[in-house]
């Protein structure tokens, strides 16, 4: 499949991949700090943003997409940064694909399976009547039924966009999501580790990665690992901390 992206800067290529139900824009504001240093390939996953939909929606699929990606960008070895989904990504392409990436960083998940979480934004998503809404403020009042947190509602809210007949539509294939949703929490398994630097970085207000999660899983499948923990960010680490962030990621890229 391929995928739709966005590149800005000169220098050491780095992609950058989002999280679930999130686009390539969500890292726009860091990603341009980034492209001061680095050639940046923003990247919306299948189902996701601009790329193409499909019904299948798992980790293989994922890291072969990114791969031919970098096949088709001409960059066998780009350093690969995801978050969350993107994070899982990113991990399943290291392990799958170890000379085909200099470095790995993932923002705030660990390869674990996790218990469904997502249930009650998905519902909202589907139960919202575009057909008849006439502004963003309509499908806000439908999502606010089911979402409280308007930060949240505003962050799904990014994937609208007004179709041809000037309705409102999803960039995202919900169907897909919702179908696959199992494989999505799911493990991120390997025989064989990766043996090149990784950089795990988690937000102290987040339980996506647990101390525990550092020698039960990570360590196994990531043996040159480092963990960074950025104290006062919850799961949207690069949104709540991007100058902690860009630290973190520029000192490790820049370190042999």
């Amino acid at each position: 499949m391929k995928l739709h992206y966005k590149e800005m800067g000169h220098g050491q290529p780095l992609l950058i991949l989002h999280g679930l139900f999130g686009t390539l824009d969500n890292w726009a504001t860091l990603a341009k700090r980034l492209a001061e240093h680095y050639n940046v390939f923003l990247v919306d996953l299948r189902n996701h943003g601009r790329s193409p939909h499909s019904e299948q929606h798992d980790y293989d699929a994922m890291a072969a997409d990114v791969l031919q990606l970098v096949d088709d960008l001409q960059i066998p070895t780009p350093a690969i940064m995801g978050h969350s989904m993107g994070g899982k990504v990113a991990m399943n392409y290291a392990l799958k694909y170890p000379t085909r990436l200099t470095k790995l960083i993932v923002v705030d998940i660990a390869p674990k399976a996790y218990p469904p979480h997502h249930d009650e934004i998905i519902d909202a998503l589907q139960s919202v009547d575009l057909s008849n809404a006439t502004s963003r403020g309509d499908i806000d009042k439908q999502l606010a039924k089911y979402i409280r947190q308007e930060d949240v509602r505003l962050f799904l809210m990014k994937n609208l966009y007004r179709k041809e007949d000037n309705t409102f539509g999803w960039r995202m294939n919900l169907d897909a999501i919702e179908k696959n949703y199992e494989k999505i929490a799911g493990a991120i398994t390997a025989d064989v580790p990766f043996k090149k630097h990784a950089l795990f970085i988690r937000g102290g207000r987040s339980n996506y990665i647990t101390q525990e999660d550092l020698y039960s899983n990570i360590e196994h499948l990531f043996t040159l690992v480092e963990m960074e923990t950025i104290p006062e960010a919850g799961h949207w680490v690069h949104a709540e901390a991007p100058d902690k962030v860009y630290d973190l990621v520029t000192t490790f890229l820049s370190t042999d």
